[in-house]
């Protein structure tokens, strides 16, 4: 496969070209001409963030590429799909609240908010894609129906994936909540009874009732139930629910890549990292950490898989800030220039894994031609 052209921009402005003007240049520079919107209905993949988390890119940068699409004819609209886990985003209603109180509505952006997979995650539609882990994907149903797909991601990292990007968001985020369990599967986490005090949190916060205390007040699975969402990982406070990580990143990632496949399987599409508040973990939480690296710039292609493996490198090549976590549980602080700052943050989380079965099975490649503008 031929090398891709990544675009990039950095974040210096001044008052004749200021980040929105830049975000313009570089979708018109990366190929947004080339697509064809006229009355075409275009869905902006994007993550909403969890109420609590602020690193999520902000609804101007949306309202931006929102105007471009409606000067050239489209009919664009920003989506996502519903959580698997309990939260503030696992059903349209608290979805859209979510959205909302983020500051993505209509009068902001210029288009209607749409929750991809319906009220409660059940609307999606099977695309075939015959690949070495899923034949076909359950995509979000509004997602899945839309003709041009432009996906908007912030790049930071995330637990399991080892970093959140254009492959996450369009793969594992326009999954329907059952396309979501499918992604999770290889993961269902286990409990480390030394750790559990039977403090109940995560029976209580588990969204499918698949963990019940024994007689002796631990925490018991039923993996028959369980659907692998990691919610009790999530909540649990003292490191007694983990995750298996036996193959769990290689696997998810690449079954994400696969997602990712059938989401712009036979559409014109466009791709847009924001490497900026890279926070060492997922817009999902309702928090966001000190950010790993200065902010760094906005990256975009029409090759997803060149652009995550460009945006890796530009965090890699990073100095790692100081007041970061990650800096702080190493006891020191160096530069790190080089270093691989998500496999720091997440030792266990294989993100190279899913950008190399991205490029086997076609969907981009990871040699790229970085191309400032």
């Amino acid at each position: 496969m031929p090398t891709s052209n990544v675009y990039f921009t950095n974040l210096r402005a001044n008052p004749k070209l200021n980040l929105l003007q830049k975000l313009n240049k570089l979708a018109d520079t990366a190929g947004f001409g080339s697509i064809a919107f006229e009355n075409k209905f275009t869905a902006i993949k994007i993550h909403f963030g969890e109420p609590g988390n602020m690193a999520f890119i902000r609804p101007n940068f949306a309202a931006e590429i929102v105007q471009k699409i409606k000067m050239a004819g489209g009919k664009p609209f920003l989506t996502d799909a519903n959580t698997l886990y309990s939260g503030k985003r696992s059903n349209a209603v608290d979805h859209l609240k979510s959205a909302t109180q983020n500051g993505f509505t209509e009068v902001v952006t210029g288009c209607p908010i749409l929750i991809a997979d319906g009220l409660k995650g059940t609307d999606q539609q099977e695309v075939e894609i015959d690949l070495p882990h899923c034949k076909t994907a359950r995509i979000a149903a509004t997602i899945a129906e839309a003709d041009v797909i432009i996906s908007m991601n912030h790049f930071k990292g995330h637990e399991m994936a080892g970093f959140g990007g254009a492959l996450k968001n369009l793969g594992m985020g326009s999954a329907s909540v059952g396309g979501k369990l499918i992604l999770h599967s290889t993961s269902k986490p286990h409990i480390a009874t030394q750790n559990c005090t039977g403090c109940n949190i995560c029976v209580t916060h588990c969204a499918h009732d698949a963990i019940h205390l024994d007689a002796g007040h631990k925490a018991v699975i039923d993996y028959d139930t369980c659907v692998g969402c990691g919610q009790c990982i999530a909540v649990c406070q003292f490191d007694a629910a983990q995750v298996v990580w036996e193959n769990a990143s290689s696997f998810m990632n690449e079954k994400v890549a696969e997602y990712a496949m059938a989401v712009v399987k036979g559409k014109p599409s466009l791709h847009i990292n924001f490497i900026m508040d890279v926070s060492p973990d997922c817009d999902c939480w309702n928090y966001n950490d000190f950010p790993l690296v200065p902010n760094i710039g906005m990256a975009a292609s029409t090759d997803p898989v060149a652009l995550d493996m460009a945006c890796a490198d530009l965090v890699k090549g990073a100095p790692l800030l100081p007041q970061a976590k990650l800096a702080k549980a190493m006891e020191v602080y160096h530069p790190s220039v080089g270093a691989d700052k998500f496999r720091m943050a997440h030792p266990n989380a294989d993100w190279l894994a899913g950008l190399k079965h991205a490029e086997k099975i076609g969907l981009g490649t990871t040699d790229y031609h970085l191309i400032t503008i």
